[in-house]
């Protein structure tokens, strides 16, 4: 029988050059090129296929193999850890010698990335039990000591949602500087040069579970003043008072993480789905600057409304949602610090962890 493959793989082309939301097409156009060998072609075609089907198994076991066979091992082995994460309870004979190979190649890499980040981190700071255990449940090398964390979980910090507002001694000092940093949010937004963004902003293609419905989406947007460390000037230039106040502040300073302070903005009517955070070893702050009637936030089992001035601290890593029923805009100033069951020994430690292993934030 004479089979026009190179035919065959034309004609998927142009259909899903039509049709970009053919999944189907998109992953035979895959399985074609994986099997002519173009591994380049087939890792296009599985992206494609993922930006129809973020969480498709198949599709991420395809990429994560079009990955390793072009050389990008380290890549492929966090991207073989995403497709085994999303494997049905059942699946197909056929897939079992597939999956066995993704077992081991996600399991070599899970290894190497444990001994690599257990050196670095021993080069700077004594390796305790406790933070060999957040290598490894980072790496998925053990389970998580709670749900929760979605990356990072340090072990012995409870699942407290609301924090004790007596544990934070700063608390006051913010609180009474509600009307100043008000002004400067205002300047802050009313400048012409004020940076306000999506407060979800992944590129195509990540995978996003519980951020779909609002990546990308203007109902929740932020005024970042420090992000993931970064000092971001076009804003913090507005809020000098607020950005002397945060140095006050115990913020984990860690390379490529934190601190993290921004203003949010939650449009009328608009929800934020229920989410937890990355990493239980830094709890979260909010103090509320424009507070319309009815605004709402659930840590856990306890609802409590905004009010203005009035701050709280919540672990972000136990389940959390808001809402703004209201016709009018919810603005919350929020910034990060070290949980603060953790000592300065500890925080070294985490520190490094982090620092060592930055890819794994894209886990």
């Amino acid at each position: 029988m004479n089979r026009d493959f190179a035919g065959a793989r034309r004609c998927l082309a142009e259909a899903v050059q039509l049709d970009p939301k053919r999944f189907a097409a998109w992953m035979k156009l895959a399985a074609m090129a994986n099997a002519m060998g173009d591994a380049t072609a087939a890792l296009r075609a599985a992206n494609g296929a993922l930006a129809v089907q973020p969480l498709d198994s198949t599709a991420l076991l395809m990429r994560a193999m079009q990955l390793y066979n072009l050389g990008s091992v380290d890549e492929a082995g966090m991207a073989y850890g995403r497709a085994l994460a999303q494997l049905p309870d059942a699946y197909a004979p056929q897939m079992e010698p597939v999956i066995d190979i993704a077992r081991a190649r996600y399991r070599a890499w899970q290894q190497r990335q444990y001994d690599d980040l257990a050196a670095k981190v021993s080069a700077t700071t004594p390796m305790t039990d406790k933070l060999e255990r957040f290598i490894g449940s980072a790496l998925h090398i053990e389970p998580f000591e709670r749900e929760g964390p979605t990356h990072y979980c340090y072990p012995g910090l409870g699942d407290a949602g609301y924090y004790d507002e007596a544990l934070f001694g700063w608390m006051a000092e913010l609180e009474a500087a509600t009307d100043r940093i008000a002004l400067e949010f205002e300047a802050a937004v009313s400048a012409e040069a004020a940076q306000l963004v999506p407060y979800i902003n992944y590129p195509a293609g990540v995978p996003l579970e519980q951020w779909a419905a609002l990546n990308n989406n203007r109902d929740w947007t932020a005024i970042h003043l420090l992000q993931n460390g970064r000092h971001i000037e076009a804003n913090a230039r507005h809020c000098p008072e607020l950005m002397a106040l945060l140095t006050r502040m115990p913020q984990p300073h860690v390379a490529g993480a934190g601190p993290n302070a921004m203003f949010s903005l939650l449009a009328p009517g608009a929800h934020i789905p229920a989410h937890t955070g990355i990493t239980n070893t830094r709890l979260v702050c909010h103090l509320p600057l424009i507070v319309p009637e009815g605004c709402w936030f659930r840590v856990g089992d306890e609802t409590r409304l905004w009010q203005r001035g009035k701050a709280w601290v919540f672990d972000d890593t136990v389940d959390h949602e808001a809402m703004n029923p209201s016709a009018e805009l919810r603005v919350v100033m929020i910034f990060d610090i070290w949980h603060p069951a953790l000592d300065k020994a500890e925080q070294a430690g985490i520190r490094a962890v982090i620092e060592a292993g930055g890819q794994l934030h894209g886990l």
